[in-house]
């Protein structure tokens, strides 16, 4: 196949210049050796590409139309390096990574978005779950690191610490609080109430802070499904406490209220784990950096100063 292609190459020279001496020295060859491709071709396809009259050679009918049909080759070969150009110089490989609702709903696009562009020769594969899945699929050796909320460690686990962002309320937009003013929920009317399972890790904390501080609760529904939970509030009077990370982008109260816990407020910690036994590919790695700087600026307005 590359010799075949060199004869086209060949070819095409000898057609355009007229001359096998001037092809030879445009293609760093011999005047024989153009000669010699010529002829090769001709033998085998067993027709004359050129007349050869004194020290010029002139197309043949057939040589007009085999040479139109070598641009469209070339045109296709040059086409199908430069289409590798943006890959050269990049990392590649594939990477498993989870992450939970939260993050998927704010930071993931961004993220995948600004990686895609600087590494696109990397397969990326997220898998989202809440926080106990991915833990055991991480341990397990199925996933490079996860994000979830922190936890009392684990064995063949190694975290630290990746965002922390206040838990906020979150209410359908018009509920008559000032929208992303921070609430006491002691000072609040009874309150109906979407909460996780208790197989969310988050579902006990949230649980002790409502009832260690006053709030009145009217009735509680178990959602596990984290966008299914912000339609219903945004459609009903229920609310539900979520991470302010989550809420990045409703900012604008067209649709919700969000308003930080205060007095005390409540904090979640999110952690990167991975496997204790291994570590992060230059791919996993790059995803992550990129990942942290995305939560890092959406999580700004429920942030406080932590130790990077």
């Amino acid at each position: 196949m590359a010799q075949s292609f060199r004869d086209i190459r060949m070819f095409v020279a000898a057609y355009e210049e007229r001359s096998f001496t001037a092809a030879a020295a445009r293609e760093n060859a011999t005047q024989s050796g153009v000669s010699q491709h010529i002829r090769k071709l001709e033998e085998r396809f067993g027709v004359r590409l050129f007349a050869r009259t004194g020290g010029s050679v002139v197309p043949t009918p057939a040589g007009d139309v085999y040479y139109r049909n070598c641009l469209e080759v070339l045109r296709a070969y040059n086409a199908t390096n430069e289409a590798l150009r943006p890959y050269a110089g990049t990392i590649d490989g594939e990477v498993m990574i989870g992450l939970m609702p939260t993050m998927t709903r704010c930071a993931l696009a961004p993220a995948l978005e600004r990686f895609v562009a600087l590494h696109p020769n990397v397969a990326i594969h997220v898998v989202e779950a809440f926080s106990g899945v991915l833990i055991e699929q991480v341990r397990a050796g199925a996933l490079a690191f996860a994000v979830v909320p922190a936890f009392a460690g684990g064995a063949g686990l190694r975290q630290g610490l990746f965002a922390r962002t206040r838990e906020v309320l979150v209410s359908r937009a018009g509920v008559g609080r000032t929208h992303l003013a921070p609430v006491r929920l002691s000072s609040l009317a009874a309150l109906k109430l979407v909460l996780p399972r208790p197989q969310n890790s988050r579902r006990s904390t949230v649980e002790t802070y409502v009832t260690s501080n006053g709030a009145r609760i009217e009735r509680v529904i178990e959602l596990d499904a984290m966008m299914g939970t912000l339609d219903f509030v945004a459609r009903t009077d229920w609310v539900t406490v979520l991470p302010g990370l989550m809420m990045a982008s409703d900012v604008d109260p067209a649709r919700f209220t969000v308003n930080p816990l205060d007095e005390p407020p409540l904090w979640l910690d999110l952690v990167q784990i991975e496997s204790s036994h291994q570590s992060l590919t230059p791919a996993a790695q790059a995803f992550c950096q990129i990942l942290a700087q995305e939560t890092h600026r959406l999580n700004r307005p429920w942030s406080e100063d932590v130790p990077r």
